[in-house]
């Protein structure tokens, strides 16, 4: 799978506290090597993200992301759970 970062990803990215950090790239690391893994709770969204997906990073960080085509996807923004869905 060929995952890509948009800009919007990084800077929030850069937020986070390095631990947080280690945290994203472990479950990033699950997602790239099986999108539909449990542990993740992958899910379709609506509203404003309608037609993007979110995976759960930990109990209160999402990530969200779109798929480009079946074996390419764009995760977008990284946040708080009250951050990302106002």
């Amino acid at each position: 799978m060929v995952i890509n970062f948009k800009k919007t990803f990084w800077k929030d990215y850069e937020k986070f506290p390095t631990e947080t950090k280690s945290k994203i790239k472990a479950r990033l690391s699950i997602f790239k090597n099986n999108s539909q893994n449990s542990i993740l709770k992958n899910h379709k969204l609506q509203g404003e993200f309608y037609g993007h997906r979110s995976i759960n990073i930990t109990a209160d960080i999402r990530a969200i992301y779109y798929e480009i085509d079946s074996n390419t996807v764009s995760f977008i923004r990284i946040g708080t759970h009250s951050e990302l869905y106002q």
